[in-house]
């Protein structure tokens, strides 16, 4: 988050070309992973928008505040949505990162040029190590494996084409890269 601008320019890449693609999947015809999808392009644009580096554009500090406030609600409309499926869990950890992450620059307004600890250790060592978890988990989600019997991508027995939204590996891609993010973000709080 606003530590060197060359790295912050990459990573606002990542995450806005992140963003970009889960708007794509929104337009899955499986609602479960529409409603997914836009929770994922929040928090992609999000990341993106709150990884500017500071050389090129400080936030005034009410902004800080303004994406508190989104995420808190992204996080509150994900808790209920945590009663229908677990998989929400993650989207809800990741908006409580988010909510905790603009509030802690929000409450060090000096933070953008001396760089330094800004965030609760405690609090920033627990969203590193779940993050650190989820990384790995989704990274090895990625790995080949054999391919099941009899799966031939059929639906209904007719050969069906996947769209670029319904890939299964580039959903997981795309969560693996933000998940990164989320790290480089959370390490220089």
């Amino acid at each position: 988050m606003h530590g060197p601008a060359s790295p912050g320019w990459l990573l606002v890449a990542l995450c806005a070309a992140s963003g970009a693609y889960c708007l794509l999947r929104m337009r899955s015809p499986v609602e479960e992973q529409r409603r997914s999808a836009g929770a994922e392009a929040l928090m992609g644009f999000g990341m993106a928008a709150m990884a500017v580096p500071a050389a090129a554009a400080t936030p005034p500090r009410w902004a800080w505040f303004a994406y508190a406030a989104v995420f808190a609600a992204a996080a509150l409309r994900t808790l209920w949505s945590v009663r229908s499926s677990p998989h929400h869990l993650h989207h809800l950890v990741g908006a409580c990162a988010m909510v905790y992450m603009a509030a802690a620059m929000a409450t060090s307004p000096g933070h953008h040029e001396h760089g330094g600890g800004s965030g609760i250790p405690l609090v920033t060592g627990a969203l590193l190590v779940y993050f650190i978890a989820y990384v790995l988990r989704s990274g090895a989600r990625l790995l080949p494996v054999a391919a099941v019997a009899g799966d031939s991508g059929t639906l209904g027995g007719t050969p069906r084409t996947l769209g670029w939204g319904d890939r299964p590996e580039l959903s997981q891609a795309c969560r693996l890269s933000m998940g990164i993010a989320m790290l480089a973000m959370l390490v220089t709080l």
